[in-house]
């Protein structure tokens, strides 16, 4: 079965980036490696601080667009429930 994850990555500067994806591993190193065109690579977006995971694609789009619609601080709240310290959750996976 598919499993699907809203991601949430941030740069040093703390702007936040969420996003859908079916392959994790495969975009935190297209992230880290520069090869998503558009706002990661401009902003420099290349720390994965939160993840959750479903096998439900409509599921995932929907938690998407309901943090996306949030404020900051709410956002920042979710984070920090699960990674106080902001540490990169892919650290090491692409070793």
């Amino acid at each position: 079965m598919a499993q699907y994850y809203v991601y949430i990555m941030t740069n040093r500067s703390g702007t936040l980036y969420v996003i859908v994806t079916l392959d994790l591993v495969r975009k935190m190193y297209e992230h880290k490696n520069k090869l998503v065109h558009g706002f990661t690579s401009r902003y420099n977006i290349d720390r994965l601080i939160l993840f959750e995971q479903t096998d439900d694609f409509e599921s995932a789009v929907t938690r998407e667009k309901q943090i996306k619609g949030w404020t900051r601080k709410k956002k920042i709240d979710l984070i920090r429930q699960s990674n106080e310290t902001w540490r990169d959750l892919s650290e090491g996976w692409l070793e």
